[in-house]
């Protein structure tokens, strides 16, 4: 069952908010919508970039009927803490899928991304790396770094670079679902905003090679010197 669905059949409709991350695809507001809510924004966790509770917990009306946290870049979001908010304030938690399979710990392809993504984490300087939470299993859909430095014009100069030199690289949230016109609100989300302007997704897929995963490490490292002084 989607998130629209469950959100219908929970009675969540007209008149009710549902709390949903902004830095995420427009999928989720998109299901609030569509059940006839209005989409209320949150901030995220500067290093799971799933919702923060406590910003989740600030954001709580008279009218807020449910959340709907999104696991963002295979980073499992954090359940415990959201349901301990929603039953304090009698919410309904609702997960929106991040696409694929839920669960993927047998998956050969999460395994080599967790490779890969580990000798990315262990070579790589310069860059701020993806946050490991102790006890939580990340599936690396994505590999996504933070470039330091002057928020965006020089995340954008690193990426140019990098393609330059042959690695691929995309941002992975272009703009905060808060800031396109069909959702547009007038809130400042400090987390959000800062993720959008700094966060570069590099190669982590299954089928790299150790010349590959060199590369993009190389590629990243010979810029180091500029990042150092650019923060």
């Amino acid at each position: 069952m989607g998130t629209l669905e469950m959100l219908r059949s929970a009675g969540v409709g007209t008149g009710d908010e549902v709390i949903v991350p902004s830095y995420a695809t427009a999928e989720a507001a998109e299901a609030v919508r569509g059940a006839g809510a209005v989409p209320v924004f949150a901030d995220i966790d500067a290093g799971t970039y799933c919702l923060d509770a406590s910003a989740v917990a600030d954001a709580v009306t008279p009218r807020t009927a449910a959340v709907v946290p999104v696991p963002l870049f295979g980073h499992p979001v954090d359940t415990a803490a959201l349901r301990a908010v929603g039953e304090r304030r009698s919410l309904l938690v609702v997960e929106h899928a991040e696409g694929g399979p839920a669960s993927a710990e047998h998956d050969e392809g999460v395994v080599a991304r967790r490779r890969n993504a580990a000798y990315l984490t262990r070579r790589l300087s310069g860059l701020v790396t993806p946050a490991a939470t102790a006890g939580v299993a990340h599936a690396y859909r994505a590999y996504v770094v933070r470039v330091p430095g002057n928020g965006r014009p020089d995340r954008d100069a690193f990426a140019r670079t990098l393609r330059a030199r042959g690695v691929r690289c995309q941002v992975p949230v272009q703009t905060p679902v808060h800031r396109m016109p069909a959702f547009a609100r007038d809130v400042w989300l400090a987390e959000t905003e800062r993720a959008a302007d700094e966060c570069l997704a590099l190669p982590v897929d299954a089928a790299m090679t150790r010349r590959d995963l060199h590369r993009v490490v190389s590629a990243c490292n010979a810029l180091g010197g500029l990042l150092t002084a650019a923060a």
